[in-house]
């Protein structure tokens, strides 16, 4: 039987989430304004006949299939939220699980790092496929576990200021958020974000 490890509804992709995803996606690009579901499994094979069961279930249109040794998450995005909660309960039902059986966040690891340097802005931006880190700007990073929830906390900070979105990694057995811009902002987000993921109930890995 498969593990539910993230369950996530976005109701609403800020712009650059759904510009992130569409810049490294391989399925169907989402746009701003749609609502999500990412869910997370184990072990990761587990991931493919959910997804056929999402995108059956109604019209969502998927962007993210990912087979990993360990898990696999899927992405399916519509104009509808009603029909990607739909999705996701008929993605629930499959496992026959509820959505509170999903592993709560945990914060592995979080950083505000203030005035960064230009050659540390350079190795970052090397790296990233978001918004451009400047020198002197601010930078906050936080690792989730599962790494999922990285696109929760990134939603919600986004939605919170004016925060640019430097990179996510949403795949593995950590998820990473970077986001930068000026001190003020990236606080405002930064809180939003560890906010988002502490009040999202679940159950304790075992």
């Amino acid at each position: 039987m498969a593990e539910l490890r993230s369950y996530i509804v976005l109701d609403s992709l800020q712009p650059q989430l759904a510009s992130f995803l569409a810049t490294t996606v391989r399925g169907y690009l989402p746009v701003a304004g749609m609502a999500s579901l990412i869910v997370e499994v184990a072990p990761g094979m587990e991931i493919v006949p959910l997804l056929d069961v999402a995108v059956k279930a109604t019209s969502v249109r998927p962007s993210i299939q990912v087979v990993e040794r360990s898990f696999g998450t899927l992405e399916v995005h519509s104009e509808s939220q009603a029909d990607v909660r739909q999705a996701g309960q008929a993605v629930l039902d499959a496992m026959g699980l509820q959505e509170h059986d999903r592993l709560s966040p945990k914060i592995a690891s979080s950083q505000v790092i203030r005035n960064v340097d230009p050659y540390q802005a350079a190795l970052i931006n090397k790296a990233r496929y978001g918004s451009m880190l400047l020198a002197g700007q601010t930078l906050f990073i936080v690792e989730t576990q599962p790494a999922a929830y990285a696109a929760l906390a990134a939603n919600e900070a986004e939605k919170a200021s004016k925060v640019n979105l430097i990179d996510i990694r949403l795949f593995g057995n950590y998820g990473r958020l970077y986001l930068g811009g000026e001190e003020a902002d990236v606080v405002v987000g930064s809180e939003a974000a560890l906010k988002s993921l502490e009040g999202l109930p679940g159950r304790d890995e075992s």
